[in-house]
């Protein structure tokens, strides 16, 4: 079976696209990839450089005038949110696909996700918690789902869940929290009674990212990484990560999540760094084979006066260092290290 993909983004972050897709490419025999290209380089990219088991599709075949209508009322990153289920709609209704799972574009699989959907069984919907660390409870404001791996299938269940939402995000979708909805990500709370046939993620090794990766130690079983889970001891393949918050600034500067999450050393060791790595490395192929591509290391390309820095340096440390959390039966308190490097550093 064919594992159907799609993601968005546009040439700020393609060098997390590609790197992204590299990694499928090294962990599951069988996919296709969907990329919705949100500006004329990341278009262009693939059109120059195209990919074996990669579609890019562009705006004037995506865009219908329900969402061209609402585009001019939305931030460039609402619209994105926006536009999320259709994107995945429009795969499976132009494609006629069985299913397709909407991926971030900053995520790494270090395994293959085939493991996630054969958990899905005979539902029609795959969604994932947050799984956030006690410490980094956001489910208020976020919502207790995040959108960064969701799967539908071409039934009856799943497009109807999936048309409720395009619905409900062409209607509202919007970066704040207003009368129990936030962005695309809250309308997914009520998922498990609202629709039939929703699955929630079970496996530990998807969905691990900055907000819960406390939880879990890092281990690597025959070469290939794995997560125990301090609470219930168990131990899972780890099949992706999600690299939210990950930041690059002026002067090759990487700040990994900023002082909003405490990592481990073995996290940055062999996460963090062999990432963000990659990502200048494939930044460097992009303005090399591809001179039109401009800030595609996922910087905004706006110079980050030196007085910030500094602040952001020097607080960084002063708001960690008060940073304490008790998980689980670990009975020790743990905070983070330096979270902001230099590429000389990696």
């Amino acid at each position: 079976m064919t594992l159907q993909y799609c993601t968005l983004f546009n040439s700020a972050y393609l060098a997390r696209g590609l790197a992204m897709y590299r990694s499928l490419e090294k962990v599951c025999s069988d996919f296709h990839l969907y990329v919705f290209a949100f500006d004329d380089t990341t278009l262009s990219y693939f059109k120059t450089f195209p990919e074996k088991n990669l579609t890019v599709i562009s705006l004037a075949e995506f865009e219908d005038e329900s969402l061209l209508e609402i585009k001019p009322s939305r931030t460039a990153g609402e619209y994105c949110w926006t536009c999320t289920s259709s994107t995945i709609l429009y795969c499976i209704e132009k494609f006629d696909i069985e299913h397709c799972t909407y991926i971030d574009a900053d995520m790494i699989f270090y395994s293959d996700p085939k493991v996630l959907h054969d958990e899905l069984k005979e539902d029609s919907i795959l969604i994932t918690e947050h799984r956030y660390s006690p410490a980094y409870d956001q489910s208020v404001t976020s919502g207790v789902y995040c959108v960064q791996y969701i799967t539908f299938r071409n039934d009856k269940n799943g497009l109807a869940a999936l048309k409720w939402w395009r619905n409900a995000c062409i209607d509202w979708c919007f970066n704040r929290l207003e009368d129990g909805k936030f962005g695309d990500q809250k309308y997914l709370d009520d998922w498990t009674t609202r629709f039939k046939g929703v699955h929630v993620l079970k496996h530990h090794g998807g969905g691990v990212a900055p907000w819960n990766v406390q939880q879990y130690d890092l281990v690597k079983v025959s070469g290939q990484l794995h997560v125990m889970h301090y609470s219930s001891g168990s131990l899972s393949p780890l099949v992706f990560f999600h690299f939210h918050g990950l930041q690059f600034y002026t002067g090759e500067m990487v700040s990994f999540t900023g002082a909003g999450y405490a990592l481990e050393s073995e996290v940055k060791q062999e996460l963090y760094k062999p990432y963000a790595t990659e990502l200048f490395e494939i930044a460097d192929q992009l303005r090399t084979g591809m001179s039109s591509i401009s800030n595609s290391n996922g910087t905004s390309g706006e110079l980050v006066p030196s007085r910030i820095m500094n602040y952001v340096l020097v607080q960084k440390d002063n708001f960690l260092n008060q940073l304490r959390f008790r998980l689980g039966r670990r009975s020790t308190y743990r905070k983070s290290g330096n979270h902001i490097y230099h590429r000389s550093e990696l």
